[in-house]
């Protein structure tokens, strides 16, 4: 009796072991996806954006070494290591599908970036690099006088002079004077705060916290709202301008690069910018401003390589708030504008 039961045992599972296998082959065979082996990033063609891309804003410090992987992966599955391209290799933006890697920078007309490399509202790029420790009219309208303080570096092993724009100086309305700068630093901390701004002579303080704003109460529609904890700001006023200005180091990587004769005793801390303006008119004139006419036909060769633009004495300003150069436009004048804030520089 008790043998019989074994067998009857046996059997069945043998009928469930024939069931299983026959109902396995009758499912079709999923194929596997092989995964990919990661991929590292290339810079993308600024003039060749991907429309309606998802971008990752990419960070550097000193734990990632300026490579790594983000968590984003390609259309082919592959996971993406992002290295910023070396014309913004502190903070760039990356579009995970293709891994591809773009500045800041790339993403507007108006902007000025670097040493110091323009791109103006006719969407044309081009270099101009002014003077150390002079002023130079950006944007010159009847409304607004947008002046760019220029920092520079002397590398004494070639002989050349490097310059990059270490401050704004915006005059609007009556008369009213804001300053947005990047402070000095020997040594770049990128949990340190290097963005300053001061309205009329005041301080602005702003909570040290990633989308925090500050809304004037003395000039109305002015507002100042952080983009990122520290070194990145926006500064709008309602109906004429926004600007937008991260603060950016040197990098030891860079200076190697570009022969900039940077030193421990400064990592030429500067402004990366980018500008967006309403209503200006079609007189509107400056370094950038002109860019923004109807009219306006560029003299530079746009194709070659590093289009510089000259005629640095015609955008020569007095002083950061200053709207004495040959080409301004602003209808308020004032005398003393030129010799405020010179202590903001450093």
């Amino acid at each position: 009796m008790a043998a019989a039961k074994h067998a009857v045992a046996a059997l069945l599972i043998v009928a469930l072991a024939v069931a299983m296998s026959t109902s396995a082959s009758a499912q079709p065979l999923q194929k596997r996806r092989a995964r990919q082996p990661p991929i590292m990033s290339k810079p993308g063609d600024p003039k060749k954006l991907p429309p309606n891309g998802k971008y990752t804003t990419v960070t550097t410090n000193r734990f990632h070494k300026r490579q790594y992987e983000i968590t984003c992966t390609t259309d082919n599955g592959a996971a993406c290591y992002i290295k910023c391209p070396a014309r913004c290799p502190n903070k760039c933006l990356a579009y995970c599908a293709y891994c591809l890697t773009f500045c800041l920078c790339d993403f507007m007309p108006g902007t000025s970036c670097g040493d110091p490399r323009f791109t103006g509202g006719d969407g044309n790029t081009f270099y101009f690099h002014g003077r150390k420790d002079e002023s130079f009219c950006l944007v010159s309208d009847a409304g607004v006088h947008v002046n760019a303080r220029f920092m520079g570096n002397h590398n004494a092993a070639t002989g050349r002079n490097f310059t990059w724009v270490q401050a704004l100086g915006v005059t609007f309305g009556d008369g009213h004077r804001l300053y947005v700068g990047a402070r000095r630093a020997a040594e770049w901390d990128e949990d340190e705060d290097h963005v300053q701004v001061v309205l009329d002579g005041e301080p602005v303080d702003v909570e040290a916290a990633k989308n925090a704003r500050w809304v004037s109460q003395a000039v109305p529609g002015l507002s100042v709202t952080r983009t990122d904890a520290v070194n990145a700001i926006a500064v709008e006023l309602d109906g004429v301008f926004s600007i937008s200005a991260n603060a950016v180091p040197i990098t030891d990587d860079e200076s190697r690069a570009h022969s900039y004769g940077k030193t421990e005793k400064d990592s030429l801390v500067h402004l990366d910018v980018t500008y967006k303006f309403h209503g200006l008119t079609k007189d509107v004139d400056g370094v950038l401003g002109q860019t923004y006419r109807p009219d306006y036909v560029s003299k530079l060769d746009v194709t070659a390589k590093m289009p510089v633009l000259g005629d640095a004495d015609k955008y020569l300003s007095s002083g950061i708030f200053a709207t004495d150069c040959a080409v301004s436009r602003f209808r308020h004048r004032s005398a003393n504008a030129g010799a405020a804030f010179t202590a903001f520089a450093s």
